[in-house]
């Protein structure tokens, strides 16, 4: 008699591994990248009113920054693994009622493009921190972000050229790797992550687990610097490209420079070779005061744009180290027993930060100049610097291990 036998893959799944997470990573960065140049042109095309479009960008980050911290609520009730495919699923949704929707359809589009980002993006985190041993967290930032670079370096030219061509286009090709970014979270099969024993008293609404946040600095300050990173990629993406076009320079210097900062993603890999040969607190220490020295360098050139623009082309250079290393301290200090919960904490970084950056801005040109955010965003780097200076100067080197 021959006897069947299960396959071992089947009856044992292998553990994720950083370049499974770095997969799915890239196929979100094809989704999201192809749309980020599309949306704004889009709804301008469907609104014809700028200012209205500003209520409903902001409107839509109180949304996702809610949204966000409520879910390890629903996690409580709805397994990870189903929460992960809502948002990989929120992604298709909202791309085919762009696509072949109403043109007023692109606004309920984008909200849940965001929604769907901020699920996603708390899910990876809680199954990076399940899977991804401390010492390999700089590897899997490090590698997430090079199988990135093409989706975000590709994607806002050719989202723009397709749009033009046939309107659907960009949503369909951003559904289908939207799909397919599903259909490898599928075949990891990471489920609802580790078993972890969790406190007699655990959380059981999202006011308790900001408690816990604020109760423990280091998780305070690796937010905060996942916030001012975002506030100085906010300048450099949305700014930059006014200042060009008020100073005469033209309309597509922005998205020439952006194009090229983000193939500089390719390069992640040797600046994790530079960061393994020193610490995690240099490496944080060296980009914001970089981007410190040159954003506000750019300010103070500003009379003359050439040279302003200049400092903020070499600057996002360290917002991509940054981008990186500056994640790092959070992600290292979450317990166990709060992964869920402290993940959906730090993703609210980017609703934050696409909330308070349009607001100091528009207090800022009440009284100064645009080049005057510049400053502003360098002032802000340097306060993270101030703070990075109090991190363990050993943070993120492999403990040593008593012999056997």
């Amino acid at each position: 008699m021959f006897e069947r036998r299960i396959p071992e893959w089947l009856r044992h799944a292998p553990a994720p591994s950083v370049r499974g997470f770095a997969t799915l990573s890239a196929f979100e960065a094809i989704a999201r990248g192809i749309l980020i140049s599309v949306f704004p042109v889009a709804m301008y095309d469907a609104l014809k009113d700028v200012a209205l479009i500003s209520s409903i960008y902001f409107v839509i980050g109180v949304i996702s920054l809610l949204g966000g911290l409520l879910v390890p609520f629903l996690n409580r009730v709805i397994p990870r693994r189903w929460m992960y495919s809502i948002g990989a699923s929120g992604f298709v949704m909202g791309s085919c009622l762009a696509a072949f929707g109403d043109p007023q359809m692109i606004v309920f589009a984008l909200a849940l493009n965001s929604l769907a980002t901020v699920i996603t993006f708390v899910c990876f985190n809680a199954y990076v921190l399940d899977y991804i041993s401390r010492v390999e967290l700089g590897k899997c930032e490090t590698l997430r972000m090079f199988y990135s670079a093409l989706g975000w370096t590709v994607g806002p030219v050719l989202g723009v050229l397709l749009w033009g061509w046939w309107e659907p286009a960009p949503f369909l090709v951003s559904g289908i790797s939207a799909l397919i970014m599903l259909g490898a979270f599928l075949y990891l099969r990471m489920g609802n992550g580790k078993l972890i024993t969790r406190a007699r008293r655990a959380p059981t609404n999202p006011v308790a687990y900001l408690g816990r946040f604020f109760q423990q600095p280091r998780l305070i300050a690796g937010w905060l610097f996942a916030v001012i990173r975002s506030c100085g990629w906010w300048a450099y993406v949305v700014y930059l490209p006014i200042f060009a076009v008020e100073n005469g320079l033209g309309e597509t210097i922005g998205g020439v420079l952006l194009s090229i900062t983000n193939a500089a993603l390719f390069l992640s890999p040797l600046m994790l070779r530079w960061m393994q040969k020193r610490s995690v607190r240099y490496s944080v220490q060296t980009g914001f005061i970089a981007c410190a020295t040159l954003f506000l360098a750019a300010s103070f050139v500003s009379a003359v744009p050439m040279a302003a623009i200049a400092f903020l082309f070499v600057g996002s250079f360290f917002l991509i180290l940054l981008d990186i290393c500056a994640g790092l301290p959070f992600l290292m200090a979450v317990k166990p027993s709060e992964r869920t919960e402290m993940s959906a904490v730090y993703s609210s970084y980017r609703d934050v930060s696409g909330i308070a950056t349009p607001g100091a801005a528009w207090l800022i040109l009440l009284a100064a100049p645009i080049s005057a955010i510049f400053a502003a965003a360098g002032i802000a780097s340097l306060l993270a610097w101030g703070i990075a200076g109090r991190l363990h100067p050993r943070l993120g080197e492999a403990r040593l291990k008593p012999a056997s």
